[in-house]
């Protein structure tokens, strides 16, 4: 156990998706996993383990945001021993082409700043995902009849932003959608020599101001999940 994490030490998969939401973590273990069972509820940020296809998987809530995403992504790895994470979540739009419940794969993620930085100082360090994991990613969307895109993505920490300048240059700049997470979770994999990838469901749109209700965007989000698990063991 760890001061996050309660699960016993052989209850954490090497391969971990990794949800915002704590209630999207048990909706995806009830939907797409075997067995699934209980293994972390500390502070309400539910933690599943069953199989998907044979293999072992685990789906863990992260909260929201990079310094939330960080305390549990480096407790999976350093204390757990997983291998692969995949963050599964939402995702604003920010191009044209990117529709409503389109997947955004992310490459690359920009930040204006990560709890990483401390580390890095004046470096600008640019992360970027797992290639196996993006390339059989990309293989397992281009199988289903969902919209796919990939590229760069922006990691934000503010969720209520009052930067329209700043939205416009990362439009400008073919960023492809905003989120909260994954430029922590790749900068820390690859501290760490692990594999992560980033994989999100466009739920609302920043140029059109188009969103999906609450509960169609659980409904939507069954070709980010199967994706994520494709990859994983390909």
């Amino acid at each position: 156990m760890t001061v996050h994490i309660g699960a016993e030490k052989g209850q954490i998969a090497e391969t971990v998706l990794m949800p915002g939401d704590p209630y999207r973590a048990r909706w995806a273990a009830e939907k797409f996993l075997d067995g699934a069972e209980l293994v972390n509820e500390v502070r309400g940020m539910l933690g599943f383990t069953g199989t998907y296809k044979g293999n072992r998987v685990t789906i863990q809530g992260s909260g929201m945001g990079m310094p939330s995403l960080s305390i549990y992504a480096n407790e999976l790895i350093r204390d757990y021993g997983a291998k692969t994470l995949i963050r599964i979540g939402s995702c604003g739009g920010m191009q044209p082409q990117v529709k409503l419940r389109d997947v955004v794969i992310a490459m690359t993620c920009t930040t204006v700043g990560t709890p990483s930085n401390t580390i890095f100082r004046e470096l600008n360090y640019s992360p970027c995902a797992d290639y196996s994991l993006l390339e059989a990613a990309v293989a397992s969307a281009r199988t289903r009849d969902v919209g796919v895109h990939v590229g760069g993505i922006y990691s934000s920490d503010t969720f209520y932003d009052e930067r329209p300048d700043l939205n416009e240059q990362m439009t400008r700049h073919g960023i492809l959608g905003v989120e909260m997470e994954a430029a922590e979770l790749y900068t820390l994999a690859a501290r760490h020599g692990v594999r992560a990838l980033g994989i999100m469901t466009v739920s609302d749109h920043l140029q059109t101001g188009e969103a999906l209700a609450s509960d169609l965007r659980e409904q939507s989000f069954g070709d980010m999940v199967e994706i994520a698990l494709d990859a994983a063991f390909a």
